[in-house]
């Protein structure tokens, strides 16, 4: 493994656990288990899915495919897919060479093909996370007959992760890494900072995983929530005064099986792509 591939690994490695430090209301962190999972599973998963997604020189789709399959065969069950095909193409965009990670990822997504798709919906098959469904076109069941991006595209309007690869990741640049440059010049402490990214990215939209799952109401109601506590959280002294209603809030989301999936995924995505950034430059530094 070469030196940039050991420092992607570790970046992956350091986004995902830096993630589970936060208390985040209806996701798995190390405060509290849920969905029939626990911090330690997601800390096999993160350790099994590096060094597939570092691989040098490897496509997006084979590092997506290669890090399911690792996840897997670590643990048996799907934890990590929707942090996969967000940090897939941020790992070959770091893996490029170049040090502006949003040019070489916009680069990185023009270049997906066929072959990209096809491992990606294998990948996906294996992982079949909850309300997959079928689709009409480009179903993921099925061989793939499209470039990845195109099929990507196509899902945009009702997945926020395909709408990263459809729009050069704008909510990871455009919302996750100012929320987190903000944050980290209000804490000192990296859970907060993770806490704020994510409901940022909870109170924005609606959690499409939500969506999926339980409708656009409970997606609904869940973001007013978390627009309440994000509220709380800018304007509190001590931020670790709101870990029992954060948690007491945390409890009910995991009684009734909601799980806002996807903002935890951009949330790893956003730390991803910041550790990646001091990565590249570091890097060109050195060079």
């Amino acid at each position: 493994m070469t030196p940039r591939a050991q420092l992607i690994a570790a970046a992956f490695k350091w986004a995902c656990l830096a993630e589970l430090d936060a208390p985040k209301p209806g996701n798995v962190h190390v405060f509290a288990a849920g969905h029939r999972m626990t911090a330690d599973t997601f800390v096999a998963s993160a350790e099994a899915a590096a060094m597939p997604l570092a691989a040098e020189g490897a496509g997006v789709g084979a590092r997506i495919l290669g890090a399911v399959e690792a996840t897997f065969t670590a643990i048996g069950v799907n934890t990590n897919l929707g942090i996969i095909l967000l940090c897939a193409p941020l790992s070959a965009a770091a893996d490029a060479g170049t040090s502006d990670l949003r040019a070489s990822l916009v680069k990185v997504l023009k270049s997906l093909d066929v072959k990209d798709a096809d491992f990606a919906f294998r990948a996906i098959v294996q992982a079949a996370p909850a309300g997959l469904g079928r689709s009409t076109r480009h179903d993921v069941s099925e061989p793939a007959t499209v470039r990845l991006l195109k099929a990507m595209e196509e899902a945009a309007d009702r997945d926020r992760i395909a709408r990263q690869y459809a729009t050069g990741f704008s909510d990871v640049f455009d919302i996750g890494l100012p929320l987190l440059e903000t944050a980290t010049r209000r804490y000192a402490d990296q859970q907060w900072v993770t806490l704020a990214i994510y409901l940022g990215f909870l109170s924005a939209f609606p959690d499409t995983h939500i969506l999926r799952k339980h409708g656009a109401g409970i997606a609904d109601d869940v973001r007013t929530t978390a627009t309440t506590f994000r509220a709380s959280l800018q304007a509190a002294e001590r931020p670790a005064a709101l870990v029992p209603d954060l948690l007491a809030w945390d409890a009910t989301l995991k009684a009734d099986g909601i799980n806002p999936g996807t903002s935890a995924d951009l949330t790893v995505a956003t730390l991803f792509a910041h550790r990646l950034k001091s990565v590249l430059l570091s890097l060109r530094n050195s060079d």
